[in-house]
Formats: structure tokens, C-alpha cells, sequence
């Protein structure tokens, strides 16, 4: 296959995701029980009835869903969101703000997930069958079935409440200006909230590279480099090593979709002002134009992460070059 139509390909595929994301975003928005007028004006509101028409009409809340979805893709493809109904912001710049947020916090779990997890499998693996191993496999198996949410509360039950070593939440001092926030002040606020992420996301790395090393520690080659008085630090580090980076690396990227999942969860346990608490804000609220905007920004954003993986791929393995090319 060619470099154009792989290019081609990969924009026709992402651009067959957004429709799809993006239809069935409004779909399963629009038969929410939640009534966006009630969630905006208040259930206790005073306002009158004219009040009320004049807000629906405004937002175009009595449109048929068809007209209403034909509308914003219209002004979607020409640049425009729409304004968020919860923050009486433009999406744009609600997404824009709260992602400066989100991407910091992600970028440091999901490095630290990465790192982590591939040492950690590397030791279970070197280790197979002993007591550290065991451990290993049942801490990541335990990680896969818990749902972030407990998990972040476990983490700022015990940190933040009992131990009292880190702020309960937000990505600030409370009650301090924006100007006089320090750079040490968002790192301590950070810690949480990354830990969390960073942890539920070892398990699968880990279990990933443990299996692959194991793999590639039985094979006849490996006897052989034994057989010339190679230790286990050498077999890893000159064998096993380069034999499975690749694959990890693209197990780390592809990666993005389950750390986009779990931030709405994290960022809300910790009352982190990122792009996931933006989302369930949205969600209880039936801001439709924003659930939109971030349906289509998370899914351009993993669809992004699954192609840097297979172009990485690609670049530093010549066999899968070779293979594009005689395809």
C-alpha cells in the first residue's frame, strides 16, 4: 500500500468516527431524562412563562432533534460549537481551557503508568512463578476490576483526609489569586488526581510486557545466548528489551481511549477544573452543544494517540516499512 492512499485511508476512517461519535452523542443526549431548561434556569426558579419560552427559543430546545443535529453539524463544519449552555461560554473555549488542565494530568499518569508498568512487568517476568510475581499479577488483576471512582476516593480518603500530606482537591490553593499560584502549588495539586489515573492504567502495560518477556525468555534463541554464558541481566537488557519496546509502546498509546474514559471520574473525585469535570457538568446539566464538542474533541484526540502508535511503528521497525510498501 502506498504512503497516499495509507494517508487517505486514515483520514477517511477518522472522519467516519466523528459522524459516527457525533450521531450518537446527540442521540443519547437528546433521550436524557434531564431537562436542559430546568437544569439551566434552576428547579426553584421565579421566572415566568414568557421567561422560560423566550430561553427554549433561544436555545432552540423545541427543535425537532433532526433540525437541531443538522444545525450544529452545519455550524460545526464551518468552525462554529456553539456556546456551551453550562458555562455560557463558547465550547471552544470551554475545551480549550479546561484541556490546558486535563493534558498536564494526563501526560504525567500516563507516563508514569507507562514507566512504571513496563519495569514492573519486566521484574514479575524475570521473576516468573515467584511469591513478587504473584503479587504483581494480582495487584494489576485487582486494578482492571476497580472503578476509578473508588479508587481516587480510597486514594483522597487516605492522603488527603487521614494523612493530611496533600490538598483535598481543586488544581489550586483555594481562596489564592491566579497570579500569585505558584508552580510548586499546581505540582502538590497534581499529585493525587495523577496517582490515581497513573495507577489504573499500570495493569494492563504490566501484564502486557510480563507475558511478552516470558515469551520471548523460552525461546531458542535466548537458550543459545545461555548456552554462551549470558546472564538474565544480559538476556533482558540485550534481547528482551529491544524485542518488546515496540509493542509496549503501542499498547501505551493505544492507551489514550481508557485514560480519556477515566479522567471525567478522577477530575470530579478531586474537583479538578479539567476537561472530564467539564464533561460530567455538561452531562447533568444537558448542555448538548458541549457534550458534542467533547465527544468529537476526546475521540479526535484518541484516534490521534492509535495513529502516533502505528506511525512510531512503522518508524522504527524496517519490517513493517517494508511490509506497507511491498503491500
Amino acid at each position: 500500500m502506498s504512503r497516499s492512499r495509507y494517508i487517505a485511508g486514515t483520514v477517511f476512517r477518522m472522519l467516519t468516527l466523528l459522524a459516527a461519535v457525533s450521531v450518537l452523542s446527540f442521540v443519547l443526549v437528546t433521550s436524557s431524562p434531564i431537562d436542559p431548561l430546568t437544569a439551566y434556569i434552576g428547579t426553584n426558579s421565579t421566572l415566568s412563562q414568557e421567561a422560560r419560552d423566550e430561553i427554549t427559543e433561544h436555545w432552540g430546545l423545541d427543535d425537532p432533534p433532526v433540525e437541531r443535529f443538522t444545525a450544529w453539524a452545519g455550524n460545526f463544519l464551518k468552525g462554529d460549537w456553539g456556546t456551551s449552555i453550562a458555562f455560557k461560554k463558547p465550547v471552544k473555549t470551554v475545551i480549550k481551557e479546561r484541556f490546558s488542565y486535563s493534558v498536564v494530568l494526563m501526560l504525567i499518569a500516563w507516563t508514569f503508568s507507562g514507566v512504571l508498568g513496563f519495569l514492573a512487568g519486566i521484574f514479575a517476568a524475570v521473576r516468573k512463578g515467584s511469591l513478587w510475581d504473584k503479587a504483581i499479577k494480582v495487584f494489576c488483576l485487582a486494578l482492571q476490576s476497580a472503578p476509578t471512582f473508588w479508587v481516587g476516593l480510597l486514594v483522597l480518603s487516605l492522603f488527603a483526609v487521614q494523612l493530611g500530606w496533600f490538598p483535598i482537591g481543586l488544581a489550586a490553593p483555594m481562596g489564592k489569586l491566579a497570579q500569585d499560584v505558584t508552580l510548586e502549588d499546581r505540582i502538590w495539586h497534581l499529585v493525587l488526581p495523577s496517582l490515581t489515573l497513573g495507577v489504573l492504567g499500570i495493569s494492563k502495560i504490566t501484564l502486557y510486557t510480563r507475558q511478552k518477556l516470558i515469551e520471548i525468555m523460552d525461546s531458542g534463541f535466548i537458550l543459545f545466548a545461555k548456552a554462551r554464558g549470558e546472564d538474565t541481566a544480559q538476556l533482558v537488557l540485550r534481547h528482551g528489551i529491544r524485542n518488546i519496546a515496540l509493542p509496549a509502546v503501542t499498547v501505551q498509546f493505544a492507551a489514550f481511549s481508557e485514560l480519556f474514559g477515566g479522567i471525567a471520574l478522577a477530575e470530579s473525585v478531586f474537583s479538578y477544573p479539567g476537561i472530564g469535570s467539564a464533561l460530567t457538568t455538561a452531562g447533568l446539566s444537558g448542555d448538548v452543544p458541549l457534550l458534542l464538542g467533547i465527544a468529537v474533541f476526546s475521540a479526535v484526540f484518541v484516534f490521534t494517540g492509535n495513529l502516533i502508535a502505528n506511525i512510531l511503528y512503522g518508524l522504527l521497525d524496517p519490517r513493517i516499512k517494508e511490509g506497507r510498501a511491498d503491500g
